[in-house]
């Protein structure tokens, strides 16, 4: 079982990234109002000692602890690596991704007492404070002295425990979640912000952009150093895959990593070499949100200027044309200051534009290019050739939508976050965006989007006159496709689609995978009776086993109302995600005929 502290976004992501293996876990909060939606979870609330919590890890067989608590919970931090030491227990820290990047404005201190004495010093007299009512104690010494306004969650535990410390009630306000920071801070109008480093998710960014944007001075409580033993995670993914690390068998399905991953660790690896004389057996390299992972290194090979690394990609169980390839780099300082990718065999060349890449560059994405650069920067080299190669990769690219995508010779490097969860929806949806961005750079005008092969074969023939990039796949993503759609300057969106996801449109599921959403049949028999069927209708919907029987199993008369009908609902559902452009809804038949169809 794993032992889950939360009560932040983090703890909900974690407990969705638990949730999905389907076996017990357990989630602590230090209150009782976040409840959780998965059956196979039990919150419990409260403050725990550190013998409380040794004694709910022993007795509930904990092998795993996630600490996805509010960074500065230093106290359960503390309390957790307490428990976990004395009962050899690995603990993953789900941390809030950090923000990197210069911020003038920006005044860091490194505790609430530090920011006292800056705040003194600097000549404050008017501080707007939202560090959280728990800080409230330790900021008190300035605030007792000073004009402050004092923002917190409106709850009632919140106000009672400001007046209790203090705090007079006409200085109050409260936080909203749809007021900006910028709104806040103009009617306020303080002379200096103090607030805590608390990441993305506690809207840090968009403090510091106000206080430049204002020039109002923002004094920020560093986040507390975690205990040295805690693995730290930023994503879900990440999360995922160290709980394999620690419980491989807590997931049915494996993770793995991108091809991204695998070429970055293959020339950090050569690099490390080339660097150092000794050849690498393993190498750490980080991930794009600043995760760190281990992998094996194969076949190193070293030449007079250069080195060859190898690395075997492991897709875990996604169902990959790449897994088990070899991907190897070579890498040769070049002393201009620019890292340099240059085309291996095996590694497609870009000949379309819309892929972020100049046309004529080897197929290495945006995202492991600057995968590479960062790690590259962080072992202190700027400038060096770089040449990927993916033994085989030129056949394995013909099981691929490479063609398709003007990607020609090979495969393509890719990956965003580095790893590859097993069956990816994300990792699909990602692909649909890329497909879609390049059908717009090469100047298609109208969209073709279909659920697959079949579809997509009867569609081409329908609108044979349209480049291969215009054909789109969405497989079970009907509304994501649309969504991404929309945000490019496209005429005309066409969606084919056949009986079985068509049913599952036409009641607002714009996801029809099977696993998510089934044959609704008491569904079906009221749009048959809205579009004016006889009786019989609904008696062989209720005994029908695949919605397409109905295409054969309906009279003529009736087949044609309900199936026109259908599409109305449809289009009802797909219009307001793509609300500019024409849009044509068509059904496709088992034998591979347009039935009906139906646009805006």
């Amino acid at each position: 079982m794993i032992l889950i502290f939360g009560g932040t976004t983090e703890g909900r992501a974690a407990v969705k990234v638990v949730a999905e293996s389907g076996k017990a876990y357990l989630y602590s909060t230090l209150t009782s109002g976040q409840q959780l939606e998965t059956p196979a979870g039990e919150h419990i609330s409260g403050r725990m000692t550190a013998e409380s919590m040794r004694q709910l890890c022993l007795e509930r067989e904990i092998r795993l602890i996630v600490d996805a608590a509010h960074p500065f919970a230093v106290g359960l931090h503390g309390t957790v690596a307490e428990v976990a030491g004395e009962l050899h227990l690995p603990v993953i820290r789900y941390e809030r991704r950090p923000v990197a990047g210069d911020m003038p404005g920006v005044i860091w201190c490194g505790s609430y007492e530090e920011a006292v004495k800056r705040l003194e010093t600097d000549g404050v007299e008017r501080l707007l404070i939202l560090t959280g009512v728990r800080t409230l104690p330790r900021l008190k010494p300035f605030w007792e002295k000073h004009a402050c306004r004092f923002r917190i969650l409106d709850r009632e535990e919140s106000l009672k425990d400001a007046l209790a410390c203090g705090v007079p009630r006409e200085d109050i306000l409260y936080y909203h979640p749809d007021e900006s920071e910028l709104d806040v801070w103009r009617r306020e109008s303080p002379q200096a912000v103090i607030t805590k480093e608390s990441g993305e998710s506690g809207r840090f960014p968009e403090k510091v952009a106000a206080a430049q944007e204002l020039g109002i001075p923002l004094y920020v409580v560093r986040r507390p150093a975690l205990p040295a033993a805690f693995h730290t995670v930023y994503t879900e993914s990440g999360l995922r895959r160290r709980i394999e690390d620690f419980l491989p068998d807590f997931f049915s399905l494996k993770s793995g990593y991108t091809t991204g991953t695998c070429a970055c660790a293959a020339a950090c690896a050569a690099l490390y070499t080339l660097l150092t004389g000794h050849p690498a057996d393993t190498i750490t390299v980080a991930l794009p949100a600043g995760e760190r992972v281990t992998l094996p290194v194969e076949n190193i090979t070293v030449g007079s200027r250069s080195v060859r690394a190898a690395v075997i990609k492991r897709s875990g169980d996604d169902p990959d044309v790449t897994n088990g390839c070899e991907i190897t780099v070579e890498v040769a300082l070049n002393g201009s200051g620019e890292i340099r990718f240059l085309q291996g065999e095996g590694v497609g060349q870009v000949t379309l534009p819309g892929l972020g890449i100049p046309v004529g560059e080897p197929a290495v994405n945006p995202a492991p290019r600057r995968m590479i650069r960062d790690n590259f920067e962080a072992m202190g080299v700027r400038g060096a050739d770089v040449t990927v190669s993916v033994r085989d990769g030129e056949r394995l690219a013909q099981k691929t939508f490479n063609s398709r995508l003007g990607i020609v010779g090979g495969i393509s490097i890719i990956g965003t976050s580095g790893i590859v969860r097993p069956f990816s929806n994300e990792a699909f949806v990602a692909s649909i965006e890329q497909s879609v961005k390049v059908a717009a750079a090469t100047g298609c005008t109208r969209l073709v989007l279909n659920s697959g092969a079949r579809s997509e074969a009867v569609l081409r023939q329908c609108f044979a006159g349209l480049p291969p990039q215009s054909f789109i796949q969405y497989g079970n993503f009907i509304g994501a496709t649309l969504a991404i759609a929309a945000r490019y300057p496209f005429e005309q969106v066409v969606l084919g689609i056949m009986t079985g996801k068509a049913v599952k449109l036409a009641e607002g599921h714009l996801d029809t995978h099977s696993r998510l959403q089934t044959v609704n049949r008491d569904f079906l028999v009221r749009v048959a009776d809205e579009a004016g069927c006889s009786p019989a209708v609904a008696g062989i919907i209720r005994q029908m086993t695949l919605a397409r029987e109905l295409q054969t199993a309906l009279e003529p008369a009736d087949r044609d109302k309900f199936f026109r009908e259908l599409l109305v609902r449809c289009m009802q559902h797909c219009k307001p995600l793509f609300p500019a452009g024409k849009l044509t809804v068509l059904l496709i038949s088992e034998d591979g005929n347009i039935l009906y169809d139906n646009y805006y």
